[in-house]
Order: structure tokens, then C-alpha cells, then sequence
């Protein structure tokens, strides 16, 4: 690599939409395992013997791989210097182990064994999360980072769509519903995950071959192997980043506490909410609650593709009205959606609050890094990237330790009344949007380059 190929970091050409697909296209294989422990999680818990109770204590895995791996991981990549490039090979080694990850959980005997892979699973995730983050910021000229996140969010939409679908696609194939292991683990479950193996493998070696990395100059490679290695020294970079950090990331951290403390009890707990209100069982061995699991993998698969046409509908509307009141207006919706869902016992009816939070899904994964990435430097993008995932993995610990708490005495043990609690959750949010302080001005999008 010499210093005449590298291209500068300050003025990057303009990538055309197709580029930014196929950029963005690994997405697509993270956010369909992701959408597959969404919805199927929680039931497979279930399936096992899991209680009410201590279902968020069995989501432990996400927000605390996330918490550990993200900022290292992050870190790390940012001082990454190989034949591969500088974020490549995390892409590719957290999607093997996602693979085996996934080919093994709806194999699970017992409980322990499911809540173990999860813990496996969702650190494999992280290590391709945040360098894939970063690498769109890497690739993207500031003027189209809105076009990049909002694009990376549609792939989040699409992928999770045809996670959430997968069963009853299967079902309508021919597959048998109600078709269980010795563990009462649904063959269709089965199946899902062994197609979410692939999708997740194919789809980040698609990008691989397709989206090469910004080469490092000579001068950038020069400063990062002068720099002091090892543990210690990503630890203090992670520590110094923490110091430094940007009002605007500070003030979007009470935003996404509020806004990932709900969809985390809504993951949770929205199977367990339709089983009573549509289906009348509290019962997991009963045909109605299999039937629960079915209904949540068609409205979460609408709810995720209203996100993946929201996400490239929202582009103008954040240029023109800005990413803060595009965010608060969408996670109004989805609060004012929630807080209806638990009255409504028509299945038909349930898509009308699935496109609040739809829109809000969009947004979710898309606004908050595009006010991100105009604030953090982008030697360090890596290093923030992954302590702004702390923001998300944080509430969710907060979650996971304090439902359980109050879940009997102030909810009545009710996975309704988690379910408003989670639209009360995300009004909030929306308020705290407004204390975020941005650029004046976002950088315009171009129209893609033809």
C-alpha cells in the first residue's frame, strides 16, 4: 500500500446508491439474527420452562457482550492494521461465530444451555457491530452520512422483516406449526435459525467482496504502529475517548435510555401480551401461545418493513427538518402505538400500531448516528462508535435488573402493562430529543451519485 493510493479522509468521493448497498448489505445478515432473537427468544425461554418473572434476567447476554466488546472491539479496529484492511476482519470472524451461534440454539436441551449460546451469539454480533458502524462512517463523506445510516437502517428493516416472517413463510410452504422436538422447540424455529446461519455468513461476505476499505496512507499506518499497543493502551484510549466525549453524545445518552429500556421490555414481553389479549393462554406448551409466536413474527415482520420504506422516506425529511425532530416525532408514534396495543384483540387491527413503531425502528437505527457522526473524530470513530453502543446496552442492564423488581407489585405481573409501560417509555424519550444540542445545520445529502 503506498500514500498515492489512499484516499483522503477528509475529502471522500461521493459513492453512488447501488455502492451504498452493497456497502450496507452485510447489515442485512446481523439484523436477521438479531430479528430472530427478538421473536423468538423469549418463547424458546419459554419452551424450556422458563418463569414470567425472570425473563429479562435470561436477555442478560446482548447488553452485557455489548458492553464489554463493543468498546474494545471499537478500539481495537481503530489501531487495526492488516492485509485486510482495518475493519474487515472483525466483519468476517463475528459472522462465523454468529453462524455456529445460531445453527446451534433452537438445539438447546435446557435452559442453561439456551441462555449460554445466547451469551455466545449476541458477542459475536457485537464483534461485527461497531466496526461495521465505523466503517460507513469511514467510507462516507460527511455530506452522506444520513444516505449511509439511513440506508444501514433500511437493511436493519429488511432483515429483521424476513426474520420475524420466516416461520409462517414456512408454515404457508407446508411445514407443520404445530411440529415440536423432544424440547417443544417448533421445527419452524428450527428452521429459521438454520437460514439465519446463512444470511448471516453470505451477506458480510457479499460486502467484503464488493466494498473495499479506504486504504490508510503511509503517514496514518506510521502514526498507529507508533502508537503504544496492547491492552492496557485500548483500555486508556477507551477511558481518555470517555473524557472527551462530545456534548452532543452525552446529551443523546438519556435519549436512548429511555428509548432502549422500552423496545427491550417490548421484545420481551410482547408474545407473552398477544397470548393473553388475542389468544386467551398464559399456557406455553398450548396451541394458542404457538399461535402468539406466529402472529408476533407477521407484525413484527410488517413493523420492520415499514422501517426498511421509512428509512429511505426519512432521508428527506432529516434534511430538511433535521434529525431531532425527526426522531421525536417517530418515537411519539411508536409511545402512542404501544400504549394502544394490550386494548386491541383483533390480529387484523394490530398492523395499525405497527406502523408507529415502525417508523420509530427507522429512526432508532438511523437519527441517533447520524447526530453522532458529524461530533466524534474520525481517527477515534471506531473507539465512539462502540461507547455510544454502551447507550444502548446500559438501559437494557438497567432493564433486565429492575423490571423484575416491580413486575408483580406495580405491573400486577402483566405483560400488557409491560407493554404501555414501554409506550410511556418512548414519549419520554421524545422529550429528551429536544435537549440534544447538534449542528445548526446538517451537511446537505446529495442525490446518489449516477
Amino acid at each position: 500500500m503506498n500514500s498515492t493510493s489512499a484516499v483522503s479522509r477528509t475529502q471522500k468521493p461521493a459513492l453512488n446508491f447501488s455502492q451504498i448497498i452493497n456497502m450496507n448489505a452485510g447489515f442485512f445478515g446481523i439484523q436477521f439474527s438479531f430479528g430472530l432473537q427478538q421473536s423468538s427468544m423469549s418463547p424458546i425461554y419459554s419452551y424450556l420452562g422458563a418463569d414470567e418473572s425472570s425473563l429479562p434476567y435470561l436477555w442478560l447476554a446482548g447488553p452485557v457482550t455489548g458492553l464489554i466488546v463493543q468498546p474494545l472491539i471499537g478500539a481495537m479496529s481503530d489501531r487495526t492494521v492488516s492485509r485486510w484492511g482495518r475493519r474487515s476482519p472483525y466483519f468476517l470472524i463475528g459472522a462465523i461465530l454468529c453462524s455456529l451461534g445460531l445453527l446451534a440454539m433452537p438445539y438447546s436441551p435446557v435452559l442453561w444451555i439456551a441462555a449460554s449460546l445466547l451469551w455466545i451469539l449476541d458477542a459475536a454480533n457485537n464483534v461485527t457491530m461497531e466496526p461495521y458502524r465505523a466503517f460507513v462512517s469511514d467510507k462516507l463523506d460527511t455530506s452522506q452520512h444520513s444516505l449511509g445510516f439511513l440506508t444501514q437502517s433500511a437493511f436493519t428493516g429488511l432483515g429483521q422483516t424476513l426474520a420475524y416472517l420466516t416461520p409462517s413463510i414456512l408454515v404457508w410452504l407446508g411445514m407443520n406449526k404445530d411440529a415440536v422436538n423432544a424440547h417443544n422447540i417448533p421445527h419452524i424455529v428450527i428452521a429459521a435459525f438454520m437460514i439465519g446461519a446463512f444470511f448471516s455468513l453470505a451477506s458480510i461476505l457479499w460486502t467484503l467482496k464488493t466494498t473495499p476499505e479506504i486504504p490508510l496512507s503511509d503517514e496514518e499506518i506510521r502514526i498507529i504502529r507508533s502508537e503504544p499497543s496492547g491492552w492496557r493502551t485500548t483500555l486508556r484510549d477507551i477511558a481518555t475517548a470517555f473524557r472527551e466525549m462530545p456534548l452532543t453524545m452525552k446529551q443523546l445518552a438519556l435519549v436512548k435510555l429511555f428509548q432502549w429500556y422500552a423496545m427491550f421490555c417490548y421484545w420481551q414481553y410482547i408474545v407473552l401480551s398477544l397470548a393473553r389479549t388475542v389468544f386467551h393462554t398464559t399456557d406455553p406448551t398450548s396451541a394458542g401461545f404457538r399461535e402468539a409466536g406466529l402472529l408476533n413474527g407477521k407484525i413484527g415482520a410488517f413493523y420492520n418493513l415499514v422501517a426498511f420504506f421509512a428509512a429511505f422516506a426519512l432521508i428527506p425529511f432529516t434534511r430538511r427538518f433535521g434529525p431531532k425532530i425527526t426522531h421525536a416525532v417517530c418515537l411519539i408514534c411508536a409511545g402512542i402505538a404501544m400504549l394502544s396495543i394490550p386494548s386491541i384483540t383483533d390480529p387484523v387491527l394490530l398492523v395499525v400500531p405497527m406502523i408507529g413503531i415502525g417508523l420509530a425502528w427507522a429512526s432508532i437505527m438511523g437519527n441517533p448516528y447520524v447526530m453522532l457522526a458529524g461530533c466524534i473524530p474520525p481517527q477515534k470513530t471506531g473507539i465512539y462508535m462502540g461507547i455510544f453502543n454502551m447507550f444502548i446496552v446500559i438501559p437494557m442492564i438497567i432493564q433486565i435488573f429492575t423490571l423484575p423488581l416491580y413486575h408483580l407489585s406495580l405491573l400486577n405481573g402483566n405483560p400488557e402493562n409491560v407493554i404501555r409501560l414501554a409506550g410511556v417509555l418512548l414519549i419520554i424519550a421524545a422529550g429528551c430529543v429536544g435537549f440534544v444540542k447538534t449542528a445548526d445545520r446538517l451537511p446537505v445529502v446529495p442525490s446518489p451519485a449516477r
